[in-house]
């Protein structure tokens, strides 16, 4: 007992302060992207072409991505031989709507609060049931991270729940394959009203790289309403933790 309790006392306070001192992201982290202005439209053309996850678009001949569906792959090559596309650090990736992900003039519309009835029941106090539908395990994992001592999600008062009798929400994550839509559904009938729902990572947003698969359908847009979405593949914690705090009030 007294080796365990040295050994604390040398490792000390090992929880992040976010929000109040904000994280310091690693080199390679790739999070929200900025888009080149000056392109020429056969250089907007290659890169909307190179894009295979067709996230890249072009408007009115200006460049345009959809964060919803974007992986973070870099993996178009037109975009890079152009500079048309850049990564920052910025992890402040959650929004509120679906139309907010469309990033063309680099300005991003962050996730916004509830309404004041909404966050006085779920302000302090937010318990959500995960459901993988039909996931990899990545967002799931990151999810995981959440409950750490890093990160120590419940001290905001979230918690993840096994049952959605207990809980106020749900979080998901995957494609929604045809052999999870049922349970999907099942699971958020069971959650008591009012309740919110969350879309957390491409795939649960559009589809992700299962996008138009018969097996699967386009994220769950088309099959429940959607409070909070948090684009990645997968979305970084903080990313996600972000987007909560923003959701529930907590930050602004």
């Amino acid at each position: 007992m007294l080796t365990i309790i040295r050994e604390r006392l040398r490792q000390g306070h090992r929880t992040g302060k976010y929000p109040k001192v904000e994280p310091i992201m690693p080199e390679r982290f790739r999070g929200l992207p900025q888009l080149a202005q000056n392109l020429t439209p056969q250089s907007c053309a290659d890169a909307v072409a190179s894009c295979p996850f067709t996230a890249l678009s072009s408007n009115g001949g200006k460049l345009q991505l959809d964060l919803g569906r974007c992986l973070f792959c870099a993996d178009c090559p037109a975009a890079a031989d152009h500079a048309a596309l850049a990564f920052s650090n910025d992890y402040r990736l959650a929004t509120s709507r679906r139309e907010d992900m469309f990033l063309d003039d680099n300005v991003y519309h962050v996730a916004g609060m509830l309404n004041k009835s909404m966050r006085k029941l779920f302000g302090r106090s937010l318990k959500l049931r995960q459901v993988s539908a039909g996931g990899c395990n990545a967002c799931e994992a990151d999810l995981n991270v959440l409950s750490t001592l890093v990160f120590d999600l419940a001290r905001f008062g979230i918690q993840f729940v096994a049952s959605p009798r207990h809980a106020d929400g749900i979080m998901v994550t995957g494609p929604v394959t045809e052999n999870m839509k049922s349970a999907l559904l099942d699971t958020y009938a069971a959650i008591p009203e009012p309740k919110l729902v969350i879309a957390s990572g491409a795939c649960a947003i559009a589809g992700g790289p299962y996008c138009n698969s018969p097996e699967a359908h386009q994220g769950i847009g088309d099959l429940l309403p959607v409070d909070l979405y948090i684009p990645g593949c997968p979305p970084h914690p903080y990313t996600a933790l972000d987007g909560l705090l923003r959701m529930l009030g907590r930050i602004e």
